[in-house]
């Protein structure tokens, strides 16, 4: 049986867990200062609290980090005393939508404990019964040591570069995805502004019909999640450091998300905001 720790327990690192539990492995995780609902998630998904690192790291085969980008490197940190003190360690997969530079720091930091370091990025959402996704791709010297999880029911997949070359690819999927969403949204909220939203919503749904079933998809599935891509989004921009105009298109984009993600919180009770202006351009019900 294989010994899976993961941290932390969101959606999609709970989604992951059910789908190891239920594919045989024995699953901890650690719940020192989450919340109840991360209990809750962990407790539905048969993931074993641990009491402390070392308990979660001590005999685990494979050690999978599922953060919020920005919790990534102080997660390596906080554990690297714990696996360095293991004879035996864990494979560490850092699964996070980082950048690759962000992914070799947290490479460094593990190899420096003596632990065997996969650089990983997931693209879909959280693992759905009945299907096989999401996609996790892998790459770094020590990718063919993580390729056992494929038996435990993980889409995973081997890039064939360093470390770095699945989180650029994480980056690159992701900036092509979440950075259409936020286009579409500013140009939304720029024609509503002006008072021409009816009118160009009209011409994409004569002219461009796919992409406004698009956006009437996306653009409302995004309020929630803004919060979280934020980070996700100046990770992106650190990607790009090499091509300034590009990296400062998605610092405007984290920028932008984290408007859109304030203004969710306030749609249910607040005035007038982005939020409510794209409900109503997109033709959704008042929120």
């Amino acid at each position: 049986m294989a010994v899976v720790a993961i941290i932390a327990q969101g959606m999609m690192g709970a989604g992951i867990g059910r789908r190891l539990h239920e594919s045989g492995a024995e699953v901890r995780t650690l719940l020192r200062g989450r919340s109840a609902a991360s209990t809750e998630r962990a407790a539905a998904a048969g993931m074993r609290p641990a009491a402390d690192e070392r308990a979660l790291l001590a005999g685990a085969d494979f050690f999978l980090s599922i953060l919020p980008p920005g919790d990534a490197e102080p997660l390596a940190r906080q554990l690297a005393p714990a696996l360095a003190a293991l004879d035996d360690k864990p494979t560490y997969v850092d699964c996070n939508a980082v950048s690759p530079q962000t992914a070799i720091r947290i490479g460094g930091i593990v190899a420096a404990t003596g632990a065997r370091f996969v650089d990983a990025g997931i693209i879909g959402g959280p693992p759905r019964p009945g299907r096989k996704g999401p996609s996790i791709y892998a790459s770094g010297a020590d990718v063919r040591w993580a390729l056992p999880l494929r038996d435990w029911g993980l889409d995973l997949r081997a890039v064939d570069g360093p470390i770095g070359a699945a989180s650029g690819l994480k980056m690159s999927y992701a900036g092509i995805t979440k950075g259409t969403t936020a286009i579409a949204s500013a140009m939304l909220l720029g024609a509503a502004r002006f008072g021409c939203g009816e009118a160009l919503v009209a011409e994409l749904s004569e002219s461009q019909p796919d992409l406004l079933d698009r956006f009437r998809d996306t653009i409302p599935r995004m309020y929630d999640k803004a919060y979280r891509w934020v980070d996700e989004m100046a990770e992106i921009s650190d990607f790009l450091e090499a091509d300034p105009p590009s990296r400062d298109i998605y610092a405007a984009i984290s920028r932008l998300y984290g408007e859109l993600a304030a203004a969710e919180a306030a749609a249910a009770s607040g005035p007038e905001n982005a939020v409510r202006i794209l409900d109503r351009v997109l033709e959704r019900a008042p929120r």
